[in-house]
């Protein structure tokens, strides 16, 4: 209920046409520039921070700009880049431009376009570090345009690895370094060519040789087997090549679309199936450890750059971040839902009559029709059981019939999200009563003291505003009994790869746990744990672990959310409180595809993720230590 911020979003375009060619179709010059808004508003909730355009003009003079960028922070980003994009199109007379000045003159058009949408999770903020990010040269082949949605695990390691070659970053940050470290393989590409070239061309036909001959599979090949992390990494090139390329796991998600007028690639499939008019088959996954890499002169390959790893694409991806519209999405949604009918009847002691069901936040809505919909199944079953029963034994009446067919779920809407109240305030009862306030309730569905009320969610993180608003808004309602239903398991483990979920006590299945440990005299568990994470955090890769495990490994699911309800359950909530969760085992069988589940397992796909935990465990415990906790 308390929204996570998504990871990034990245949109590309490539045009295989010169502009005379959409102008004639469409038009217009900006067929390009005017998909890439299209794409980027389809993914608008990838990021809430700030966005970013590039374009990579292929045809202009010297002297002139041929890579234009704009960036701007805050939710209306997207807005406010196009609208400082577009005027300034517009004041320089585009539309009244002949082909081939506008192929030459007109600002922010070209063939390739990249767009990104940001939400920092570990990095920094601010606009020096929204995305694209470009490093520039007077060579037009040394220029690169990059962005991606991404976050790396061992940026100590890469930063080593560049200022050992020589080099001097301006800002220490995963992206910065990704960028400088491209740059330098980029420069050496350049540089293989020229000494390939240089006895038979003389300038400019030498340069003019070495642009259209990078090679940017060698250039991913030499870079991208150093970073650990999930990714997808966009770049281009001010010559005019361009490449999208994939971790080896598959955490980060990666579409593309290739017709006879453009190469797309986006964060999500239905982006391109609603902006392109494509069908679902049209639309194609960027296979782990793989790149999409298109040439100056428009010559495509999707090569394979790393051997694939073991599939750890992100289950969190299908529960939460995408849109549902995805057809697979979808389906997988509704599995989650109705894999938590068993468990939501048992907590109401199956008594359908005095229950209310519903969901928060709306980004639960397709699991909650999933679970309505499979308790229906049981509810028809019943009844025909029953009407069968009552037949056969000849006790079958109008009245009886009449009482098993008004048997009904009672389905409301609880809770509407009214405003997004500003808290002013920054500490205190004052902001937690604001917080409170959030979310408003539909009052007269709940019989006093005498119905259940099962509310689905999404996931349940850190539990803030479960306690802060959900749980107070809810017991106004003077239910007998809350029952707060999430479709993903507990998380317990941080992320690193791209969600902003970073600290071990953020969590509210850890701080159960914990407390757990605490109250049974088990503190010596925590002791344990930390002494074998600090040990490790000096070992080799294939001495990695996770001891952190042992947290947990005392008590049932069960047992942790009933700590965790108990902890959540502000003063003043009369009703009885139970949370319920999606088990391991559901989450696998509905989204059997993306099994990357390391934020609930605490099975890590890659140490660099381990060792990031280890150093959070240690850094939680000697904290802990310090405010006298333990």
């Amino acid at each position: 209920m308390e929204p996570l911020k998504h990871e990034c979003g990245i949109a590309m375009i490539r045009l295989r046409h010169p502009l005379e060619y959409y102008h004639k179709k469409y038009g217009t010059y900006l067929y390009g520039l005017e998909k890439l808004y299209l794409m980027m508003e389809k993914q608008h909730n990838r990021g809430q921070e700030g966005a970013g355009v590039g374009v990579v003009k292929l045809h202009s003079n010297p002297g002139e700009e041929y890579v234009w960028r704009e960036r701007a922070l805050g939710t209306q980003a997207i807005s406010e880049i196009f609208g400082n994009i577009f005027p300034a199109i517009e004041a320089a007379g585009v539309e009244r431009m002949s082909p081939r000045e506008a192929e030459l003159h007109a600002p922010f058009t070209g063939e390739i376009y990249m767009g990104h949408l940001r939400y920092s999770t570990t990095g920094k903020s601010g606009i020096s570090y929204v995305h694209p990010f470009l490093r520039r040269n007077n060579w037009r082949s040394r220029n690169l345009l990059m962005c991606g949605n991404f976050n790396m695990t061992n940026v100590d390691r890469i930063f080593e690895s560049i200022v050992a070659s020589g080099q001097h970053p301006r800002l220490y940050s995963d992206t910065i370094v990704i960028l400088e470290q491209l740059g330098y393989t980029l420069d050496k590409e350049n540089h293989r060519l020229y000494r390939q070239f240089r006895d038979q061309l003389n300038d400019p036909e030498l340069t003019t040789a070495i642009e259209d001959n990078l090679d940017l599979k060698r250039v991913l090949g030499a870079t991208a087997p150093m970073w650990d992390g999930g990714y997808a990494m966009c770049g281009a090139t001010g010559s005019g090549d361009m490449f999208v390329i994939r971790d080896p796991h598959g955490i980060r998600p990666a579409f593309y679309y290739i017709d006879d007028e453009v190469v797309v690639v986006a964060s999500e499939r239905p982006v391109i199936q609603t902006v392109f008019g494509t069908t679902l088959e049209e639309v194609k996954e960027l296979a782990p450890g793989s790149a999409i890499i298109v040439g100056k002169r428009g010559g495509i390959e999707v090569s394979r750059i790393m051997e694939p790893g073991k599939n750890e694409r992100c289950s969190f991806e299908r529960i939460y971040f995408s849109r549902g519209s995805d057809a697979d999405i979808y389906r997988e949604r509704k599995r989650l839902g109705a894999n938590l009918t068993e468990a939501v009847m048992r907590s109401v002691d199956n008594d359908v009559a005095h229950t209310v069901f519903s969901f928060i936040p709306n980004t639960a809505e397709v699991a909650f029709l999933g679970l309505v919909e499979k308790i229906h199944e049981r509810l028809d079953d019943e009844r025909f059981s029953e009407i069968l029963s009552l037949s056969e034994r000849g006790e079958l009446t109008r009245a009886r019939l009449a009482e098993i067919h008004d048997r009904r779920l009672r389905v409301e809407k609880v809770a509407i999200k009214d405003i997004k109240l500003r808290t002013f305030i920054s500490e205190g009862e004052v902001r937690n009563d604001l917080a409170a306030h959030v979310y408003d309730v539909t009052y007269g569905i709940i019989d006093d003291d005498r119905d259940n009320l099962v509310v689905l969610d999404d996931s349940i993180v850190r539990g803030t505003t479960l306690r802060q608003s959900i749980l107070k808004m809810l017991g106004r309602l003077r239910p007998k009994k809350i029952v707060v239903v999430s479709s993903a398991p507990q998380v317990r483990y941080p992320d690193y790869y791209g969600i902003d979920m970073s600290r071990l006590s953020e969590f509210a299945a850890f701080r159960a746990a914990v407390a757990l440990l605490k109250e049974r005299g088990m503190v010596s568990v925590l002791d344990q744990v930390y002494e074998e994470c600090k040990s490790l955090l000096t070992a080799d890769e294939s001495q990695l672990y996770n001891p952190v495990k042992a947290v947990y490994a005392s008590f049932s699911d069960e047992t942790v959310a009933s700590k965790m309800a108990e902890m959540l359950t502000p003063a003043g909530v009369e009703a009885d409180v139970e949370l319920i969760f999606q088990s391991l085992e559901g989450l696998h069988e509905a989204v059997a595809d993306c099994p990357g589940d390391w934020y609930f397992s605490g099975n890590y796909p890659t140490p660099g993720g381990l060792r990031l935990l280890l150093k959070a465990y240690v850094d939680f415990y000697e904290s802990e230590r310090r405010n006298g906790l333990i």
